[in-house]
């Protein structure tokens, strides 16, 4: 049979079934996935928390975000500590998110604040196999505030529900508009509207906690909040923008890599503390350097000359090197060209850390040593202490990070601004003007090269931010998660639980 004769008899077979078989109408229960009941788990522990024993409730479990006909759209995991005992009408609560976008709240619940917390090398060394140590948390702040640990759609167990697209939720305002409609939610059900309230994120959370003061403080229907927390943060993304002709990026990575090069021994004439050269090294940074990237063709060969001896000194990395690069040292060659000699690459997260890549020829690292040193000790711990230690244990796998994607970074026509340029840190300037009792904490570590601490001071000295004494700065001998430090993990606890307590 010729392909046409066989096209014809098929279409002949179609026009000859029933009407009814062609016409019959979808199964409305076929077309999305069947939404269950939100799951909730309380559980009742105890532990000593900044030295003072403390009786606690812990509620993990879903809360379901619904459209105005209350449907049902997306499921929002919580993790909720709160202390047992008579009703306290001053006693905080804090809202807490990590970041990416797209990474659960297990890193600073199961590594800083959480009443578990996972135990990793101090000393930047790999975290090695299972078993790993899973501990009560000393350092946990339960005994100042109560702690709301959130995962936001498609991070830890939280996603979309039925024919929701998750999408409706990955952006910088529709995440934004999520977390402030789980916290109005979250006051709702425990009676806590006149609390003392702070919010607080890490990395990417910091630009949520940014965006999420927006919705919180911008509306007629303010939640006013006490303070905001913000570890290792990214406020202005003009700053990481590696493109040709920014030159930003290049004086608030300085004094990073200044401080990178100090910890692995590569400075000359080495100053006794970091802290030390990192002012010499945000002195040449703004001044020296700025200005000699600014002229940019137009500067002389003399005034390049100068340059590169204290730019070599700084960095760690040769002149030769530098001339080569135009005096532009990206951070990827840098991670690679710093310990070349030695033969191993420093980490992004935290330049404390080195690792070994495939040779020694390349440009840039094959991953980040920093992140792969951690990251199974984190997801264990989370899985474990969830479904063992909190009860909560839903048929779905706990995404770390990287369950989200197409993030929409527009932020609208934001304060003073296009949608062009992505920078949330005038929303903190907004809601520090408009509400006198907001105060901001803002902790950086020195060997932090995802968000780097002088471009977090960048982002908050700029107009519109009041200059009054009300953000607190804190720094950390270690990276992005500074808690992986022992040490640091004590004084970020402490200088936490002192902001807390002078509201």
């Amino acid at each position: 049979m010729s392909l046409r004769s066989l096209a014809a008899c098929l279409c002949a077979l179609s026009l000859a079934l029933p009407a009814a078989a062609q016409e019959k109408p979808a199964d409305p229960a076929a077309e999305a996935p069947a939404i269950p009941e939100p799951v909730v788990s309380e559980t009742r522990h105890s532990g000593t928390f900044g030295g003072t024993r403390i009786a606690y409730r812990a509620i993990a479990g879903d809360t379901y975000l619904k459209d105005k006909d209350g449907k049902p759209l997306a499921s929002i995991t919580s993790y909720s500590y709160i202390k047992e005992g008579p009703a306290d009408p001053n006693r905080p609560v804090t809202f807490l998110w990590n970041g990416g976008p797209g990474s659960g709240s297990l890193w600073l619940q199961m590594g800083a604040f959480g009443p578990k917390r996972v135990v990793i090398p101090s000393d930047a060394r790999d975290d090695g196999a299972p078993p790993y140590p899973i501990i009560d948390n000393a350092e946990s702040l339960l005994d100042v505030t109560d702690l709301v640990f959130i995962d936001p759609v498609g991070t830890g167990f939280s996603r979309a529900l039925g024919k929701t697209d998750p999408k409706d939720y990955w952006g910088i305002t529709k995440d934004a508009k999520s977390m402030a409609q789980f916290i109005r939610l979250w006051l709702n059900q425990h009676g806590r509207w006149n609390a003392p309230k702070f919010i607080g994120g890490e990395s990417y959370g910091t630009t949520r906690s940014a965006a999420v003061i927006k919705e919180l403080e911008g509306s007629y229907t303010d939640v006013s909040i006490n303070g905001i927390i913000l570890i290792s943060s990214i406020l202005d993304f003009s700053q990481a923008a590696d493109v040709p002709g920014n030159e930003l990026g290049y004086v608030t990575n300085l004094p990073s890599m200044a401080a990178t090069a100090w910890y692995h021994d590569k400075v000359a004439d080495k100053p006794a503390t970091v802290e030390a050269f990192v002012a010499e090294a945000r002195a040449f940074a703004i001044g020296p350097y700025a200005s000699a990237l600014l002229k940019g063709n137009s500067l002389s060969d003399q005034e390049r000359q100068s340059i590169l001896p204290q730019l070599s000194r700084f960095t760690g990395v040769s002149q030769t090197y530098l001339r080569n690069a135009d005096l532009r040292l990206s951070p990827g060659r840098f991670y690679k060209e710093l310990l070349r000699d030695r033969g191993v690459v420093i980490g992004r997260l935290d330049t404390r850390y080195t690792g070994r890549d495939y040779d020694n020829a390349g440009e840039t690292p094959d991953n980040d040593p920093s992140f792969y040193a951690i990251d199974g000790a984190y997801t264990a711990a989370m899985n474990q202490w969830a479904r063992e230690g909190l009860k909560y244990s839903p048929d779905l796998t706990y995404s770390s990070i990287g369950g989200v994607r197409d993030w929409d970074w527009k932020l609208g026509e934001g304060p003073r601004g296009g949608s062009g340029y992505l920078n949330v840190a005038p929303f903190i300037g907004t809601a520090m003007r408009e509400n006198s009792g907001l105060r901001v904490f803002a902790g950086q570590g020195y060997y932090d090269f995802a968000t780097p601490f002088f471009g977090a001071e960048y982002s908050l000295n700029r107009t519109g931010i009041p200059n009054d004494g009300r953000i607190v700065w804190k720094y950390y001998e270690a990276g992005h998660m500074m808690y992986v430090r022992e040490d640091d993990l004590k004084k970020l606890s402490s200088d936490i639980r002192d902001f807390i307590r002078a509201r």
